[in-house]
């Protein structure tokens, strides 16, 4: 039988090597790494086939901003794409319309609130090419929207989502990621609080939570994703929803905090010009801190009989693993897409396509668990 040849853009990337090792073990797929830089993807290849014989793999130099990515992705006529080459703050549509030109299905890592909120513009279309086209399949809002999913049946009424994510000081770090975070700090956006909408702003309002043993107690600050809009929809009548996160040490946390403060008073007009100064600077304490992180989310509310009710769902990454949770949701799609258990075609957030026990089943692998309370 042929096998099904998946294009992972940005392959050799922070999350995409990620995703190429756990999808390596695939009998019936073969790999497509892509990225501009034809060397780095050459290389990954190299080392994927060295480590899995029975892989087959090409490198490919991809630009997702050329005007010829319509016939480039046409050309290798792959039966799905991945794209985790980010940031997608301010990306066009352009590989997701390739996509759809080319009969592929299309997953993505994007955690930038219009980008994955309005991907539903392109659902006829994708209807029409008989295409499933997938954005925020990471922590935001696929796993987030699986726990809550998970839990929200043993409450009478959900009123208050609150929900934090706090990664180890010695975890690896992406430039992508870094950028998207440093384009909204000090910048304001709306969020869900008390039945209404507010402006809240990038890296303020910091709190510190309690995520118990063995992470502990994390600073963390308002953070821009997709779950603030799309939330206090579809957990309809939710009175707040406050998603955070925030880094281990205390020090660079709170650079962060002056940094969104200086950007407030326009005396910075945005911090992501400074990415590659901010990712270095972050290096110099990586002997600093843990390889420990996790993620939160607390659901408050009233039961079946009307009595208060409160949910913790935690889960824990120990030993440098947490960089392969955002990686998960995407790898569980792209497995239920190549066994063709999901039928439906279209576009949408990634929302309802899999279960918290599909999660955490594959989640062990790495031994991520969990903790409810």
């Amino acid at each position: 039988m042929e096998k099904l040849k998946v294009l992972i853009l940005g392959g050799y990337g922070n999350f995409g090597k990620r995703i190429c090792h756990s999808l390596a073990t695939l009998d019936d797929v073969s790999l497509i790494i892509a990225g501009r830089n034809l060397s780095k993807a050459t290389t990954q290849c190299a080392a994927l086939c060295e480590q899995y014989p029975n892989l087959t793999t090409l490198p490919t130099a991809i630009d997702i901003k050329s005007p010829e990515l319509n016939a480039i992705i046409g050309d290798l006529n792959p039966y799905l794409v991945i794209h985790t080459s980010g940031p997608f703050q301010g990306q066009s549509y352009a590989v997701p319309k390739a996509c759809i030109s080319a009969g592929a299905h299309y997953i993505d890592l994007a955690d930038d609130r219009r980008f994955v909120c309005d991907i539903s513009e392109l659902d006829q279309q994708a209807k029409d090419s008989g295409v499933l086209l997938v954005s925020g399949a990471s922590s935001v809002p696929g796993l987030s929207s699986t726990v809550i999913d998970h839990f929200a049946p043993q409450f009478k009424q959900l009123e208050s989502i609150e929900y934090a994510i706090a990664p180890g000081n010695k975890l690896e770090r992406g430039y992508a990621t870094i950028k998207a975070i440093l384009s909204y700090t000090g910048h304001p956006f709306k969020s869900w609080k008390d039945g209404k909408w507010q402006a809240i702003y990038g890296w303020m309002n910091s709190t510190k939570v309690d995520l118990g043993a063995p992470i502990g107690k994390r600073l963390v600050a308002n953070i821009d994703v997709p779950d603030l809009e799309l939330f206090p929809e579809r957990y309809t009548p939710v009175q707040t929803v406050q998603f955070k996160a925030g880094l281990e040490l205390g020090v660079l946390h709170n650079m962060m905090f002056v940094m969104a403060w200086l950007a407030k008073k326009r005396i910075v007009k945005n911090w992501a010009a400074y990415t590659g100064f901010a990712l270095t600077t972050s290096k110099w304490f990586y002997f600093l801190g843990s390889d420990i992180g996790g993620m939160m989310i607390k659901l408050s509310g009233t039961g079946e009989n009307g009595e208060p009710k409160k949910v913790t769902w935690t889960l824990i990454a120990e030993n440098g693993v947490g960089p392969f949770i955002p990686t998960l949701p995407a790898i569980l799609v792209t497995k239920k897409l190549i066994k063709q258990e999901i039928k439906e075609c279209g576009a949408q957030p990634c929302l309802g396509l899999f279960t918290l026990e599909e999660f955490m089943a594959l989640a062990k692998n790495w031994d991520i668990y969990q903790q409810i309370k």
